[in-house]
C-alpha cells in the first residue's frame, strides 16, 4: 500500500475533480482483459480490496485510483523462428528467395497467429489525488505516470494536471544543499549521484557514504551539478531526490508504520488507516519539498508571484522557460 517512488502533478485549483463524478467516469472503463488480436488492454479497477464495488478508495478528503495494465508477450526469438520455418518453406516450394518487405509481411501473419495464444503479464499503477493540497501523486514514475493521468483525463476530460513549476531546478538545488547543507526539515542521507555538463561528461554515483565529507563535496567545486540526492524528511521518511523533481526509493520509517498498524489488526481498518496516514504525511513532505525549491511558479492563467525562495540561490540559476509554458518546467 505505502507508495515507493512519486510523480507529482499540480492539479487546477479552478477545476479540482468532483469524486463522485470520477466514480461513475472510471466506472464506465473499467478493466477487461486482452481480446485476440489485442497487444495490450488497460481499465480502472476497485482501489481497495475490500470495496469491490467501489473504484476510489477515499481517506482524509483524498481518493485513491488503479490502473491496471495487460500486455501480451510474445518472444521475439518465437516470432524469428516461425518466419525462418515459413521463409525455408516457400524458398523450397517456390525455388525463389523471398526479399525483405515480404519477410515482414510474414512476420506480421505470424504475430497475427500467435498473439491469440500469447501469455499476458499484468500490472497496476496507482496514484492519489488530493484537492485539499491541489497534488495528484502516483506511485509511478516517467511515461508510466504520465499514461496513468492521461487515462483519468479520458475519463474525465479536461482534468488539467501539470507538472510542478518551482523557482529553483531540483539540480541546482541539491548542488546547492549538498555544498551547504540540507534545508530545513531535512539532512542528507548517504546516496548521491552528480555529472560533469554536457553529453559526455563524467557521472559520480555514491552509495552509503558521508555525503557531507570533503571527497563528496569536492566534486560540486569541480562544476558537476548533483542529479539525484538522498533525503530525510523529518526523520519519517526517507528519499532520493531527482533532477526530475521525482522522488524514488521512498520508505516510510518505523514510526510511521508504527502509527498505522496501531489502528487495528484485520486488513480493511490497516490498509484505510495506512491510506490516511500516507496522504496526511506526503502532504507535509512535498509542501516543505517545494517551499525548499523557491516555491511554484504561476501558470498560464494565473497571475499572483511566485513565492520567494526559502533560502538564497547560487549565483548561476538554469534560465526559465515562457511561464505560459506551464507543461514545461522552467528549468528544462
Amino acid at each position: 500500500m505505502w507508495f515507493r517512488q512519486l510523480a507529482l502533478f499540480r492539479l487546477d485549483p479552478r477545476q479540482l475533480p468532483d469524486f463522485d463524478k470520477l466514480e461513475t467516469a472510471l466506472a464506465r472503463h473499467p478493466f477487461a482483459t486482452c481480446g485476440g488480436l489485442d497487444w495490450y488492454s488497460d481499465g480502472f479497477v476497485p482501489a481497495a480490496p475490500h470495496k469491490p464495488d467501489q473504484m476510489l478508495a477515499r481517506a482524509g478528503g483524498a481518493a485513491l485510483v488503479t490502473l491496471k495494465r495487460e500486455d501480451k508477450v510474445l518472444p521475439a526469438a518465437v516470432v524469428r523462428d516461425f518466419v525462418e520455418r515459413r521463409v525455408a518453406e516457400i524458398e523450397e516450394k517456390e525455388l525463389r528467395q523471398v526479399g525483405r518487405k515480404e519477410k515482414k509481411e510474414l512476420r506480421e501473419t505470424v504475430e497475427d497467429d500467435l498473439l491469440p495464444r500469447a501469455f499476458t503479464k499484468s500490472g497496476r499503477s496507482r496514484c492519489y489525488i488530493d484537492p485539499q493540497s491541489g497534488w495528484l501523486v502516483a506511485d509511478a514514475g516517467g511515461t508510466k505516470a504520465e499514461n496513468l493521468v492521461s487515462a483519468i483525463r479520458e475519463q474525465l476530460p479536461p482534468f488539467p494536471a501539470l507538472l510542478p513549476r518551482t523557482a529553483l531546478s531540483p539540480a541546482t538545488a541539491m548542488t546547492m544543499w549538498l555544498a551547504e547543507g540540507a534545508p530545513d526539515g531535512f539532512e542528507l542521507d548517504s546516496d548521491c549521484e552528480l555529472k560533469s555538463p554536457g553529453d559526455d561528461g563524467a557521472t559520480i554515483r555514491c552509495a552509503r557514504q558521508d555525503l557531507t565529507a570533503q571527497e563528496v563535496r569536492q566534486h560540486v567545486d569541480t562544476g558537476k551539478q548533483v542529479t539525484r540526492l538522498g533525503l530525510i524528511w523529518q526523520e519519517r521518511i526517507r528519499f532520493v531526490l531527482t533532477d526530475k523533481l521525482e522522488l524514488k526509493r521512498v520508505q516510510f520509517l518505523d514510526v510511521i508504520e508504527d502509527e498505522a498498524s496501531q489502528a487495528g489488526d484485520d486488513a480493511e481498518a490497516l490498509f484505510d488507516a495506512t491510506l490516511l496516514l500516507m496522504v496526511g504525511e506526503l502532504r507535509g513532505l512535498i509542501g516543505e519539498l517545494i517551499e525548499a525549491l523557491g516555491g511554484e511558479l504561476p501558470v498560464d492563467g494565473e497571475s499572483s508571484p511566485a513565492p520567494a525562495p526559502a533560502r538564497p540561490a547560487p549565483a548561476v540559476t538554469p534560465a526559465a522557460a515562457p511561464v505560459g509554458d506551464a507543461s514545461v518546467p522552467p528549468w528544462e
